[in-house]
């Protein structure tokens, strides 16, 4: 089944038991959390042993599932504790960025020989990494994404499918979503208004505000049998207070479960 989830990076600036309050209370079926230096660590890498046990309880105490981490940075240090990490705590999937930049031949693939060997790390840890395409980094699109996955070939690397990046590329989601989907390990979701290059304010980041096709993407997961996390992923979201991020959550759980159900995946 597909599980609805929350990066904790939308309640950045609070603890992590206040944003899994507020993602239970939201309806969600479990977490990811967010490891991203620099912008939001509820999982602190370099000192997440003391927070191990504190995390399971608060998943056991809300009934969320740990379903991914998202750590962004190829860093090799910071990955390889995030592998350990996502071992002892539960978590099977670490995301990152391809980094790089795109068109850049050299940098393509360089930072797929980097996923290559940091995939091949996550397989010993018993977790998977998966990456996204990003704007601006060396993955960036569909065509890029598929020359990823025909140099990677480990089952511990998959395929994060963020629409919004895909959208921003100039691409369909819904179109391009099956062209991928066989190596899918993790889905990012968010809405946005306009080809970008920013996804835009926070709010209008919401499911069903924008103008991806949210409904045809979801179509095109059930349809391939995608049988994954799917956590909405927002940022920006710090400089609002608590109760318009609890609205962005709600909101956007609200569509995406009424879509699944109408689509008799829920």
């Amino acid at each position: 089944m597909i599980k609805l989830g929350v990066n904790s990076v939308l309640f950045q600036g609070h603890d992590l038991a206040t944003a899994f309050q507020h993602i239970a209370w939201a309806g969600y079926d479990g977490v990811e959390l967010s490891a991203i230096k620099g912008m939001c660590e509820h999982l602190e890498l370099d000192n997440w042993k003391p927070q191990a046990a504190t995390i399971k309880g608060l998943a056991a105490e809300h009934k969320l599932a740990l379903l991914s981490m998202e750590v962004a940075s190829l860093d090799e240090a910071r990955l390889e504790k995030a592998f350990e990490a996502g071992r002892e705590i539960g978590v099977p999937v670490i995301n990152v960025g391809p980094g790089g930049k795109s068109n850049v031949e050299e940098d393509f693939v360089r930072q797929t020989d980097l996923l290559a060997k940091m995939a091949e790390k996550a397989g010993k840890y018993g977790v998977r990494l998966c990456c996204k395409a990003h704007v601006g980094g060396s993955i960036y699109n569909t065509p890029t994404t598929l020359r990823a996955m025909e140099k990677i070939k480990l089952p511990s690397f998959g395929i994060d499918m963020d629409p919004s990046h895909i959208y921003r590329a100039g691409e369909n989601p819904e179109k391009a979503l099956p062209a991928v989907l066989s190596r899918v390990g993790h889905i990012h979701i968010r809405d946005c208004k306009g080809r970008g290059p920013s996804p835009g304010d926070p709010c209008d980041q919401a499911c069903g505000r924008g103008e991806i096709d949210l409904r045809g993407y979801f179509r095109a997961m059930v349809e391939g049998k995608y049988d994954g996390a799917v956590c909405l992923e927002v940022i920006g979201a710090g400089k609002y207070e608590l109760p318009r991020r609890d609205v962005i959550a709600a909101e956007s759980y609200g569509y995406m479960n009424a879509i699944l159900k109408a689509l008799g995946a829920r």
